[in-house]
């Protein structure tokens, strides 16, 4: 159900066979059309985020042709069948679309976050997978606490910089890593007491606690940072594990966990604390809540046209981003 006719093809991004950012095609294809629980929305900017290149590789198996992209914003144009929570025209964002790298997209309505008025909704794509993610790791994975101290790899990037600004609003202490000056800049502004190199970061953080070291790691670099997040933790720490930047990280003895303090690893994913409509809409409110009283800030590093999208992913793999990228139809 439409209030318009809409047009049956649109441009969008699409993946025909695993391989690099060569891959991503700029095409002609048909635009979807909302199944029962579902609405069709007009594309304002899709979220760029790594799992979109594990994805493309192969690293995630996908049937193909596919159109990578979980996470847009946009205006409501489309209602499937027994659609009623919402009502065309409204402006909401999404972590849970299908084929966002396109000109418009679909999306479940209990996934849907209503973007307030004064949220420009370009900028609203940045919200729900990182501001979601940063949300579930600090209040749910491990709910941090005032006075623990919490180290924040990439603090820098999207999640970095959001996870950085929840956690000193609770009281804790955050020490991150980045690996340029001006990455370090920016995670010091977000609210990082210190912010260290890459090389030799867990013997700082012992220095930085005491000789103790962090209650938390939250890393979503893996591979490279995975073996100094375990020694940078304190007896009974917690490490959690919910990206791979650098590659995955390979099976490792349990046992580990045991003689180095009796530690804890975890690597939780979006959906499952996105579960209900009512989960992800407490989420959602919390964030814009804090975007309204001036503890958090996204940071939209760049744009590109989804045409682009695979300098988008060079860029992305690379470590060249700061803050959330966005692809704009």
């Amino acid at each position: 159900m439409t209030e318009n006719p809409l047009p049956t093809t649109q441009h969008a991004v699409r993946v025909d066979v695993s391989g690099g950012p060569e891959v991503l095609q700029w095409t002609e294809v048909e635009v979807p059309a909302p199944g029962p629980g579902e609405v069709l929305v007009k594309t304002a900017a899709a979220g760029l985020n790594f799992i979109e290149t594990y994805q493309r590789s192969g690293v995630y198996r996908m049937p193909h042709p596919f159109i990578p992209g979980s996470e847009g914003s946009g205006t409501v144009v489309g209602l499937g069948p027994g659609v009623s929570a919402v009502s065309l025209g409204d402006v909401v964002a999404t972590a849970a679309g299908s084929g966002t790298y396109a000109e418009y997209f679909t999306a479940p309505v209990g996934q849907l976050l209503p973007v307030p008025a004064g949220v420009d909704p370009v900028h609203a794509a940045a919200i729900p997978l990182q501001g979601l993610t940063a949300h579930y790791l600090h209040r749910s994975t491990f709910p941090v606490e005032s006075g623990q101290t919490v180290l924040v790899h990439a603090g820098a990037g999207g999640v970095g910089l959001l996870l950085t600004q929840l956690c000193v609003a609770r009281g804790a202490t955050v020490i991150s890593t980045a690996s340029t000056d001006e990455k370090k800049e920016l995670s010091r502004r977000a609210g990082a007491s210190e912010v260290l190199d890459y090389t030799g970061f867990a013997a700082r953080v012992r220095e930085a606690t005491d000789g103790e070291g962090a209650h938390v790691v939250f890393d979503g670099v893996g591979k490279d940072t995975f073996d100094e997040s375990l020694e940078s933790l304190r007896v009974r720490g917690t490490l959690v594990l919910f990206g791979g930047s650098s590659g995955q990280v390979p099976p490792f003895d349990l046992q580990r966990l045991n003689g180095a303090g009796s530690l804890f690893i975890t690597r939780p994913s979006l959906a499952f604390y996105t579960r209900t409509a009512e989960e992800t809409r407490w989420r959602a409110e919390e964030l814009f809540a804090a975007l309204e009283a001036g503890t958090l800030d996204f940071r939209v590093g760049a744009t590109h046209p989804l045409s682009e999208a695979g300098r988008a992913h060079e860029d992305l793999e690379s470590r060249r981003t700061t803050g959330k990228s966005l692809l704009l139809p």
